[in-house]
Formats: structure tokens, C-alpha cells, sequence
């Protein structure tokens, strides 16, 4: 019978009855291979986090509807070049639908989108529920007490994450006024970050990114007076953002990894963003 344990940073094989003894250094243990993880990822259940875009869906005040053109069909077409194929030319803002907000957007001088590193695309997954609280509340921004709360829970939050704010407000997708929610004088009430929670996950927690479901990292009432100093803070950390998240209910709170993939346009100011969970 052998017994293998871990002893003073390294692995013990002893072999009773036979004197055998076989220590390891952690160096030497044999790390999984790429092909190995892939067959563990590729077991794991995955969550779009994406709505998908089209003319019509809840965007900011300021930028025009979607437009989209055929520009090839199946059957031929007389006097258009080819046939046999489906082709479309899209024409829609940068920040359409679920999206990326590179320090750009905002900052001048700082990263576009094609400037964003791969490495972080691929982070841990935060997700602080707040959706409770917005349900009692439209105009409810996270406080440093949900964030104090999910870290007695489940530990501190690690460097580098991507950490969302889960309001399930995407439920009202994609109906545009419900997104807005205004009252009768135009205020919108839709909830948003918080500068106390931003500096926090920023500054001391060095996280990667940040994403939300609604149009916007500042609250309704905020962004009804063109205050955009929450988001603005953010770019300023040249640190990028997602927008229009959703299924943030369907994955855990912690645990799971988050993949966050978009176009790379040369020198772009953002661009529709597929983004996805793996849960753990």
C-alpha cells in the first residue's frame, strides 16, 4: 500500500513496508497540456452573455438606427456581379448592441480597440448581484457594501477580473423605453455604477474590465444631464468596458471565466462585442 501526500511544498510517495520514499519538487509536477485543458473547457457549459443586434434595439440617444443592405442574394441578380451567395453591408454605430468601449471612446490618446491586448480577453468572472435591490429601485447604484458582501463570501477579488454588475435589466430587452424607463418629465430611471465601487475594483483590486446590462456604466438620472463621469473614469484607467450584457443570472457569481471577443478595427473607437461565459 503507498501513501502520497503533500509535504513542505513538495509531493511524498512513501511505500510501507518497503522503505520507499520519493519526494518532488512542485516544479517537476507535470502541468496539463493544451490539448488536455481544451478537453476540460470543451466539457464545461458555456453562456452567451451577447444579444444579438439589428435595426430597432435600445441604443444611446445620440446615434442613428442601424441600416442594412443586400447586396447579394442567392439567385442572380441582373447586372450585379456573382451569384450564389448572400451578402449584407451593415452600417450601424461602433457602439451597438452588446459592445466594447476602449479607452479611446472617451480618452484621447489612449487605446483603441485594436489596441487591446488578447490576454485581456480571456479573464476570472465577477459578477456582483444587485438585481434584487434595482427591482425595489431603478435608480439603485452598487455600493461598497454588495462588494464587501461578495468578497466575505467568496474571497477577495482576484487581480486582473472582468467584473460585472448583474441588475436583470436585460430582461427588458429590446424593448427600448422599458431600457429607459423614463417618467413623465424624461429622466430616465435605469440603475449604474458607483465612483466608490469604480476606484475600488480599479485601484485596489486591479481589475481588467467591467460590464453591465444597461446602456450605460452612470445611472438614468445621471446620464438625463449628460453626466458621463463614471464611464469616463473607467477609459481614463485605460481599461475597457462591455455594455448591454445579458444571461448575467444564468451564471455564478464566481468561479467562471469569461471570454470577451470583438472585430479589430484599426484605430477603432469600439465595435459590437460576442461575449461568453464558461462556467466552472
Amino acid at each position: 500500500m503507498r501513501t502520497i501526500a503533500l509535504v513542505a511544498g513538495g509531493l511524498v510517495m512513501a511505500g510501507l513496508g518497503a522503505g520507499i520514499v520519493l519526494a518532488v519538487s512542485p516544479k517537476q509536477l507535470k502541468q496539463p497540456t493544451l490539448a488536455e485543458a481544451y478537453q476540460t473547457i470543451k466539457s464545461k457549459q458555456f453562456v452567451d452573455l451577447t444579444h444579438a443586434f439589428e435595426p430597432g434595439i435600445p441604443h444611446w440617444k445620440g446615434f442613428p438606427d442601424e441600416k442594412r443592405e443586400t447586396l447579394y442574394w442567392y439567385e442572380p441578380n441582373v447586372g450585379k456581379l456573382g451569384a450564389g451567395f448572400w451578402a449584407e453591408m451593415f452600417c450601424h454605430a461602433g457602439q451597438w448592441g452588446t459592445h466594447v468601449d476602449p479607452p479611446a471612446h472617451f480618452i484621447k490618446g489612449l487605446r483603441t480597440v485594436d489596441k487591446l491586448d488578447l490576454k485581456e480577453m480571456i479573464l476570472p468572472l465577477v459578477v456582483i448581484d444587485v438585481h434584487q435591490k434595482v427591482a425595489q429601485n431603478p435608480d439603485y447604484t452598487i455600493t461598497m457594501e454588495d462588494i464587501k458582501a461578495w468578497e466575505a463570501k467568496h474571497g477577495l477579488i482576484p487581480e486582473g477580473a472582468f467584473v460585472a454588475m448583474r441588475t436583470d435589466w436585460s430582461k427588458r430587452w429590446p424593448n427600448a423605453a422599458a431600457m429607459q424607463n423614463k417618467d413623465s418629465n424624461g429622466v430616465a430611471h435605469y440603475p449604474g455604477w458607483s465612483m466608490e465601487v469604480l476606484k475600488y475594483l480599479y485601484e485596489t483590486r486591479k481589475i481588467t474590465a467591467s460590464g453591465h446590462e444597461p446602456t450605460d456604466t452612470d445611472p438614468g438620472i445621471a446620464t438625463s444631464k449628460d453626466d458621463y463621469s463614471l464611464e469616463t473614469y473607467i477609459l481614463k484607467q485605460n481599461r475597457y468596458q462591455i455594455e448591454l450584457l445579458t444571461n448575467l443570472d444564468k451564471v455564478p457569481e464566481a468561479g467562471a471565466v469569461v471570454v470577451v471577443s470583438f472585430p479589430k478595427p484599426k484605430n477603432g473607437s469600439g465595435f459590437p462585442a460576442r461575449v461568453f461565459a464558461i462556467l466552472p
